[in-house]
Parts: structure tokens; C-alpha cells; sequence
């Protein structure tokens, strides 16, 4: 029993989350500004979800999104630009992502040292219960569809874009790096490029800990969930993703236990959404990428799974790069989306139309 609570702990809570279980924001190593660098402009917008309409869970339809507008945006008015949209992990939304990857300032260092300019757009996806996994379900809303859909369709309608899938970036850190994983598999057709940061869920999960069946026994309106601890409360964003159920009010999901017994018809449904149990259904998707990139700190929790994930892409021929880094799950964060994250897609983006 102590064995498998401490795996689950492993892969619900550092793999879930930003690594400890709390909701403040975390620590990162901050890159110096970079001398002479030009101010990135942001904007804070709202767009509308048509796929969040109607969720089980009144998450928010209309969704906070920043955009941040590279130095030469407001100046060169007929200049188009590629977009890299960056995806949040659990327990945070986009606002305090942009303080702990410290944008705009690791945006303006990394075009300050030679990355082409291009916009950069983080879109909020948090829900009821702190995270949707970035997953299609009627419970917590189509967030899937979301941003691959909707988010783009709105920046192209509204900024200067490049609106060619090889002028489109995708990227995510922990659940965000499970988001750009599963949604980069599955809509090839709208990205040209990936970037997979620390991505957490990628195998299937153990049953849950008796600690977190108790704690979630007491759960009895959607309200109770913020009362919960970091594991419950994470596995209920799990279950509201990946095992909704429209018939089962008034949190409208089913738990992988019941009365302390593990439901396998609901953990056959977590596994389904596991990316390393359905890489082999996208491999032609995988191959249309101009450049696959991931990246984990070497006292990551989540590292084994990241190599798992850059060995399957291997097994297939996939050329994607792999960096096994020095820190911690969230520790060079900031370091990384200016001195590699943003260098990678100046490399692999395409910034004149029409893309070849």
C-alpha cells in the first residue's frame, strides 16, 4: 500500500501539478535582462469558447487570454508574424504563468540575442477544479478543441498573422506539456512545430490512495472542491477530463474507486487518454512536423516518462531533440522559454508566407 500511494503521489502530484502541493506561485531561476533589449507589448483579451458552450461544470465560456506583440509589431504595420501558443499546468492559469516564466521579459531576451520576432499567446484554461487536462468532455468543456480551434481562429482574425499551420508553434510545460502532447498528436493539420516541457500524465494512472478515496467521499457539491487538498482535488479535474458522465450530478463524473474498490470501466477510460498508450493511432500525424522538441530537468519526478515519450518518437523514425537538463520540475522554467523555447521556434517557425 505504501508503495503504490507513493507512485500515485508521484504521478498525480508531481506529474499534475508545478511539484509540491500548494497553488503559490513557484520559484524560478530568472535569466538577466538582456542589455538593449525592445519591450514587448501585451495585450489581455477575452475569447470566446463555442467549444466550452454548455459545459456540465459553468466553467467560463469567454476565456482570458494574453498576447504578447513582438518590438516591431506596432511599427511595421503590413509585417505578418508566425504565433506560438504556450499552454499553463495545473493549479495556475495563465496570469500567474506569465509571472512565473516572467513574460514579457524572457520574450524581449530571447529576440534580444537573435530569435526571430514572433507573437506569443497564452491562453487560460483553468477550471472548476483547478486544470482541464486540456481534454475534449462535456463536463469541463471541449478545451481541446478550444485551443486548437477556437484561441487560433480568433488571433488570426485579430493580429497579423501568418495563418499557415508551419507558422503555428505549440507548447506547454507539465499539464501543459501533456496538452501539447495530446493536442499536437491529434491536430497536426493546425500546428507546424512542438515543444514538450516536463509534460506530466503520459502513462496511464495507478488507482488512487485511500487518503485521497476518504477526501473524496466528503465531496458532495461542486463548491466542496476547493476545500480539497492538491491530490483530490487533482483527481477530480482528472475524472471531469477523461471520465465525464452527464448522468452522475452534480459533479457529472465518474472516479476510478468506489467504496474504497478500483472501477475499471473508468480506469480503461484514463488509460485511453494516456499519450504514450495512443502515440501509435498518430504517427503519420507526427511526422508532418517540421520540428519536435522536449525537455525535462534531471530531478523531475516526470523525467522517465519524458525519455519514454522521446523513445517512442525514435522507434518510429520521429526526429525530435531530447535535453535532460540540470533542476528541478518548474526550477529553469523561465530560463528555458527564453534560451531554448523561443530559440527553437526562430529555427523551425515559418516567417514569409506562403510556407513551404
Amino acid at each position: 500500500m505504501i508503495a503504490n500511494k507513493f507512485l500515485y503521489l508521484i504521478m498525480l502530484g508531481v506529474a499534475i501539478g508545478l511539484g509540491p502541493p500548494v497553488t503559490a506561485q513557484v520559484q524560478t531561476d530568472v535569466p538577466a535582462a538582456v542589455p538593449g533589449a525592445k519591450p514587448v507589448s501585451v495585450e489581455r483579451v477575452k475569447v470566446h469558447g463555442k467549444s466550452l458552450e454548455g459545459n456540465l461544470e459553468g466553467d467560463a465560456v469567454d476565456r482570458e487570454v494574453f498576447v504578447f506583440l513582438p518590438p516591431s509589431y506596432a511599427k511595421e504595420k503590413s509585417r505578418h508574424y508566425p504565433v506560438v501558443y504556450a499552454l499553463h499546468g495545473y493549479s495556475i492559469g495563465a496570469e500567474q504563468w506569465t509571472r512565473e516564466i516572467h513574460v514579457p521579459q524572457t520574450i524581449e531576451g530571447a529576440f534580444a540575442q537573435g530569435a526571430k520576432e514572433m507573437i506569443v499567446v497564452l491562453p487560460d484554461s483553468k477550471t472548476l477544479h483547478n486544470g482541464s487536462m486540456y481534454s475534449s468532455s462535456v463536463t469541463s468543456g471541449d478545451f481541446e478543441r478550444f485551443i486548437a480551434h477556437d484561441v487560433v481562429a480568433y488571433i488570426d482574425a485579430h493580429y497579423r498573422t501568418i495563418p499557415e499551420r508551419r507558422s503555428r508553434g505549440l507548447v506547454g510545460h507539465s499539464m501543459g506539456g501533456y496538452g501539447a502532447t495530446r493536442i499536437g498528436m491529434k491536430h497536426s493539420d493546425v500546428f507546424g512545430s512542438l515543444y514538450i516541457m516536463s509534460p506530466c500524465c503520459l502513462s496511464p494512472r495507478p488507482v488512487p490512495s485511500a487518503d485521497v478515496d476518504k477526501a473524496l467521499e466528503a465531496v458532495k457539491t461542486p463548491e466542496d472542491s476547493a476545500n480539497l487538498s492538491f491530490f483530490p482535488r487533482a483527481t477530480l479535474a482528472t475524472a471531469a477530463a477523461w471520465s465525464p458522465d452527464p448522468k452522475n450530478p452534480p459533479l457529472y463524473l465518474d472516479l476510478p474507486t468506489k467504496d474504497g474498490q478500483p472501477q475499471p470501466d473508468v480506469l480503461a477510460k484514463w488509460t485511453a487518454n494516456a499519450p504514450l498508450a495512443f502515440i501509435d493511432q498518430y504517427v503519420d500525424n507526427l511526422r508532418e512536423y517540421h520540428g519536435i522538441s522536449i525537455d525535462v530537468g534531471d530531478q523531475d519526478g516526470l523525467r522517465v516518462d519524458t525519455a519514454k515519450l522521446h523513445d517512442a518518437l525514435d522507434k518510429y523514425g520521429i526526429a525530435n531533440s531530447f535535453e535532460v537538463y540540470e533542476g528541478t520540475h518548474t526550477s529553469k522554467v523561465a530560463d528555458r522559454i527564453q534560451n531554448h523555447v523561443i530559440p527553437f521556434f526562430s529555427q523551425n517557425l515559418c516567417f514569409q508566407a506562403p510556407c513551404r
